[in-house]
């Protein structure tokens, strides 16, 4: 036998515009599932460099997903995205030329810096720490060669349609998991407090720890609630709105996440975009293949804060998680009687039935969240699996348990389980023509994405005995695909013979296996890596002639790339520690005024006065821009970091 490619005409496609699930990708294994639920790109750290300092990742790694990636048309973005000293600058080049040959189809950035030097042929993106909110700023990062960019998570639809308008660049945009309450780049709290840098990958968190809310007149407003904690973002009732309004990447939040939520999550999207595609034509997948699930998703079975679309269809109340940066779960009743070792819950009508694993939680007296796992799970009807009465038998009853409280799953140990194995299956959609030749047969394969390849075998032309069932084994065995990549429905099973002839199945299954090869070889030789933009030229301007410590400007180089787009004073950034004074830690769309009925746009007579919040002695005063809806949280250095600075 032998193989080697053919030419196999399609019918021409209307230009569609292609929409892409990102997801995230803590490890290799990690993006290979993302991949196999359905996503159309996936985004890494690489071994340094990256905004989540513990999500690294070696170059051997980059390259094994980089290949799953591309059997299916699906790119893998690597994201050295944080700030870079001046003596980084050289490894975070290199760096960057490994991941280009792992196969790494984008880098994504944030520090400009990387622009000034001799970066590899690769595709550029934009990274949310660069906070992209206006066309001016969108259409920057466009004309100096940037391919696709995050848009801020802050955005309105409105707001997005005018950037959409304004650039001819790819957009992105975050449609589900944590948000961060600040604008992205713009949060400064942990180096000011611990030295760990959101710029640099080692954010502390401070966003998610319980504050007090003092009024300017001293009177407490709020008190132990986690008032800069946002709920988790979910646009999955806005992803048409959102691809109409001009996003075409929908990128899930979570490379520190674990496995359920990645495979969950995923393929909760897939099948939400491949809903929005069958209904409007002109919207086309970036990537192939057609996923099969062996679950069910469930967004709210993993990890959430609540939800909440955020800014995207204006300002609205609610958006706070401000009981517990936890997961507290869906509600599932209440508790009944309690004994030594167990206690009984009393389980709402639809809940699906409880199982030995499942964690379980309640808010306390102090509302504070407390977590519980089942030993055992023992209905109280006969055993009867749809009792709303269950026995739970757990290792330590906790003391703030009470008859009464309301009971949340945080964990379904069935669900969890099912997710565990394998629970998904992607295929690439072939054709095939089996035919005869003069001195044998010949089986043609064409992919869905037009990739055609032959395989040939010489064979006697053998009658069959029985033609029907000749044809019907034919079928058969040409169509095993199973352990491949490739499927085929039995009407993309196309037979071109003068008549029914016997042959062999080790013959059908070695021509197919052979068909099957080349079209792997073939369909790894066409995949063509996007190529990297040119940067307009002349240098255009940057929309701002001065460039404050928000600039996160943090080396020479990019303070050179700045200069030479016209920018004329360029302050350092945080983390070079020259702000000791009171500056704006965090700049925030979220509004603690609007959030407790004191804004000004909304109650007559209130003013936008600075309100003060506190944890522990940490006092960050509140000042409110009314005019661009924004609240700034003021704050210094802390004592032991200036005088750290000053010893050095």
């Amino acid at each position: 036998m032998s193989a080697m490619s053919a030419p196999f005409s399609a019918p021409a496609a209307a230009p569609r515009r292609h929409l892409e699930l990102l997801a995230p990708a803590k490890n290799a294994d990690f993006g290979i599932e993302a991949i196999n639920h359905g996503a159309d790109a996936v985004y890494i750290g690489g071994p340094a460099f990256g905004a989540r300092s513990n999500a690294g990742n070696s170059v051997a790694d980059i390259a094994r997903l980089a290949a799953h990636a591309h059997r299916y048309n699906a790119r893998v973005l690597v994201a050295l995205n944080t700030i870079l000293r001046d003596d980084e600058l050289e490894p975070a080049r290199r760096l960057a030329w490994q991941m280009y040959e792992a196969g790494a189809d984008a880098l994504i950035l944030q520090d400009m810096g990387l622009l000034e030097l001799d970066l590899p042929p690769i595709q550029l993106h934009a990274s949310t720490q660069t906070d992209i909110r206006s066309v001016d700023k969108a259409r920057f990062l466009q004309d100096v060669g940037f391919s696709q960019i995050v848009l801020a998570r802050e955005l309105t639809l409105k707001q997005i349609e005018k950037i959409t308008a304004g650039t001819d660049v790819a957009l992105e945009f975050f449609v589900h998991g944590a948000l961060c309450v600040a604008y992205s780049g713009q949060c400064y709290i942990s180096h000011a407090h611990t030295g760990r840098s959101a710029n640099r990958g080692d954010c502390s968190q401070a966003c998610r720890l319980p504050y007090d809310l003092e009024g300017a007149d001293g009177q407490l407003i709020a008190q132990d609630k986690h008032l800069l904690s946002m709920k988790d973002n979910d646009q999955s009732a806005n992803l048409r709105a959102l691809a109409d309004a001009g996003i075409s990447s929908f990128k899930i939040e979570g490379r520190l996440k674990d496995l359920s939520y990645v495979k969950n999550i995923t393929a909760h999207y897939r099948t939400l975009l491949d809903g929005i595609m069958e209904e409007a034509p002109q919207y086309r997948r970036s990537s192939a293949g057609r996923c099969t699930f062996f679950f069910t998703p469930q967004p709210d079975k993993t990890f959430n804060r609540g939800s909440t679309d955020y800014f995207v269809n204006d300002r609205q109340h609610g958006i706070g998680a401000f009981d517990t940066p936890k997961f507290s779960g869906t509600r599932i009743g209440t508790v009944g009687e309690v004994g030594l070792g167990w206690f009984v819950a009393e389980v709402d009508a639809g809940i699906e039935p409880l199982h030995n694993g499942d964690g379980l939680s309640f808010f306390d007296s102090e509302q504070e969240l407390v977590g519980v796992r089942i030993n055992r799970a023992e209905p109280l009807a006969s055993g009867q699996s749809s009792s709303r009465l269950y026995r739970l038998f757990v290792s330590e009853v906790p003391e703030a348990l009470q008859t009464g409280q309301v009971l949340y799953r945080n964990r379904d140990q069935a669900f969890e389980r099912a997710l565990e194995k394998k629970s998904a299956e992607r295929r690439v959609a072939v054709r095939m023509h089996f035919t005869e030749t003069a001195d044998g047969f010949a089986l043609v394969l064409a992919d869905e994405d037009g990739v055609t390849t032959t395989a040939r075998v010489v064979h006697a032309h053998e009658p069959a005995q029985n033609g029907e069932r000749a044809l019907a084994s034919i079928r058969e065995h040409l169509g095993k695909l199973g352990t491949t990549l490739y499927a085929a429905a039995e009407a993309d099973i196309a037979l071109d013979l003068a008549q029914p002839w016997f042959i062999p199945a080790g013959v059908l299954n070695g021509l197919r296996r052979d068909a099957v090869a080349a079209l792997d070889a073939a369909r790894a030789a066409a995949y063509r890596r996007p190529p990297r933009a040119a940067a307009v030229e002349p240098p255009v301007p940057y929309p701002d002639d001065e460039l404050t410590y928000l600039g996160n400007v943090y080396n020479d180089q990019a303070r050179a790339f700045y200069a030479k787009h016209g920018v004329r004073l360029i302050e350092s950034a945080y983390e070079a520690n020259e702000e000791t004074g009171a500056v704006s830690l965090m700049i925030t769309k979220h509004c603690l005024r609007h959030d407790f009925n004191l804004c000004p746009k909304e109650v007559k007579g209130i003013k936008a006065d600075p309100l003060t919040l506190i944890n522990n002695n940490e006092r960050l005063t509140l000042r409110f821009d009314c005019v661009k809806c924004e609240m700034h949280v003021v704050g210094k250095l802390r004592k032991n970091r200036v005088i750290s600075l000053v010893a050095r």
